[in-house]
């Protein structure tokens, strides 16, 4: 017969072992064994894209500017792609990152006069 007891605050599980023995000796011997089995359990955050929207107000040069500035990884071909992209389709990828991230790109070029989105990378 096994007994568990759940400890709510860090999520772990202890397996009591021999209950009964354990018990028994408790008079004699003060120690107890218990077998701990943490449940480990780790999600991977969800990744979303930042997209740049066609702009027909500011200049190219501009656009590619104020990408370069706001978003460190992009080296000034990718700025230019991603620029070309929007004009071109509609909508570029500026970039896939953590939602925090993903925010702080898409509120600082939208006070640059850009226009942005976020969406869950599927």
């Amino acid at each position: 017969m096994s007994q568990y007891i759940y400890h709510l605050q860090l999520n772990t599980k202890f397996k009591v072992v021999n209950p009964s023995r354990i018990l028994a000796n408790m008079t004699t011997s003060p120690a107890t064994v218990i077998d701990k089995k943490p449940e480990v359990t780790r999600k991977v955050s969800p990744l979303y894209k930042v997209l740049l929207h066609n702009d027909p107000v500011n200049s190219m040069e501009y656009v590619v500017q104020s990408l370069r500035q706001v978003v460190p990884r992009l080296s000034e071909q990718d700025a230019i792609a991603v620029m070309l992209e929007a004009h071109n389709t509609g909508l570029g990828l500026i970039i896939v990152c953590d939602l925090e991230p993903a925010e702080f790109y898409s509120q600082t070029l939208n006070f640059k006069g850009l226009t942005t989105s976020i969406e869950k990378d599927s």
